[in-house]
Order: C-alpha cells, then sequence, then structure tokens
C-alpha cells in the first residue's frame, strides 16, 4: 500500500512555495529553521501560503509567541496550537497531521533536531497526504542554533542584526538545499513588504 501511494505520488510534478521573493519550498517535504529569528521567518513562509497552520509545540516551552508581533505579519487566527506534553508526541503529531493532508502548513517547534529516521517518517506523511488528498503539505522544523535535523529538505538560518543604522534587519542564511548552493542575504522590511538583499559585511544598503 505504502509504494502505490508513493508511486502515484512522485507521477505529479511537485510544486513549491515561494517566499521573500524568488525563494521557493518544496511541497510535500519537510524544511528545517534554526536561529534566533526561525519563528519570525516561519510567520513570513506562512503568510505565503492559504488556509490553516498547525503550530506544535510542547507545553513546557517557556517563550510562546506573541499573536500581537505575529499580526504584523499574518493573521494569528489562521493558527490551531498543538501543545503535546511528552516529547515523543511532538514528531508524532505533525507526521499525523502532514498524513492527515487538509492542514497545509504544519510547524513543528521542538528543543532539538531529529534523527534521519523520524525526518524520513515526516516526508513520507507529507507524501502520503498528497496523494489520498490531492494537497500538498508543508512542514517545518524550528530548531535552536544552527540547527542539524538529518534528511531535511533545505535548512535555513536566520538572527536578529538590528542596529543603528538597520533598525531592522535579520541575516538569512540558506546552509542546505538539495538543488542550491549555499547562500546568505540581508532581510529586511521595505515598502511593507520584506525584501532580500546579497549579503554584504557592510549590511544591508
Amino acid at each position: 500500500m505504502t509504494s502505490q501511494i508513493l508511486t502515484r505520488s512522485h507521477s505529479r510534478a511537485r510544486p513549491a512555495l515561494p517566499f521573500l521573493g524568488d525563494q521557493c519550498l518544496s511541497l510535500g517535504r519537510v524544511h528545517e529553521l534554526c536561529g534566533t529569528g526561525r519563528r519570525f521567518l516561519a510567520a513570513l513562509i506562512a503568510a505565503g501560503c492559504q488556509g490553516p497552520v498547525f503550530w506544535i509545540a510542547p507545553d513546557w516551552q517557556a517563550d510562546r509567541l506573541n499573536p500581537e508581533a505575529l499580526s504584523q505579519v499574518f493573521d494569528p487566527g489562521r493558527i490551531t496550537f498543538l501543545d503535546p506534553g511528552r516529547a515523543e508526541d511532538l514528531l508524532w503529531c505533525m507526521e499525523e497531521v502532514l498524513r492527515s493532508g487538509v492542514v497545509p502548513l504544519v510547524v513543528a517547534d521542538i528543543p532539538a533536531p531529529p534523527g534521519l529516521t523520524a525526518v524520513r517518517r515526516l516526508h513520507l506523511a507529507a507524501e502520503t497526504g498528497a496523494a489520498e488528498h490531492d494537497r500538498w503539505p508543508l512542514g517545518l522544523l524550528l530548531t535552536p542554533g544552527r540547527g542539524g535535523a538529518q534528511g531535511i529538505e533545505t535548512r535555513w538560518h536566520i538572527t536578529g542584526q538590528h542596529g543603528i543604522h538597520t533598525p531592522r534587519a535579520w541575516r538569512l542564511d540558506r546552509l542546505r538545499a538539495r538543488t542550491e548552493p549555499q547562500k546568505s542575504w540581508w532581510l529586511r522590511p521595505q515598502g511593507g513588504q520584506f525584501r532580500l538583499e546579497d549579503f554584504t559585511e557592510a549590511g544591508p544598503g
């Protein structure tokens, strides 16, 4: 049964979700966001898709999303929060939501990067959801530091670089991608949107 589902899913062209200009995230796959600005980056990605967002985080996590801050990027009313009480249930919840195929974006804010087997299960769940419900779900793993989840489709690292001359600016690094090289940008607001600029030590222009 599983091999039939995968074969049917792979027979279609895989779509991608554009974000921040010409950057794209392959749907039906799981991507990793890390660094201090990872939740902000997840909000920017959520703003680019339609429908509900499921946000999974452990119930013991002290820092929580600020709806008021989120409202500057997208409607926080789209979020359904899931707060498992056990560490082993975090990725299980993500896997089940991806497999359902009815939620376009699933975010798991987890305390440490998962291993290869867990990530493969998430990819498989997303493929199953796409095949059975004709909707390509997107999974985002939010991890601390510089991440390190094995087997993910892409890894993005983002940190705030706010200062006197650049009140709001972030450095965004693409650390891993299957089809793209590593690259760095400055990210800053402009005209009500957010724009990427090629990274220079001098900062955003």
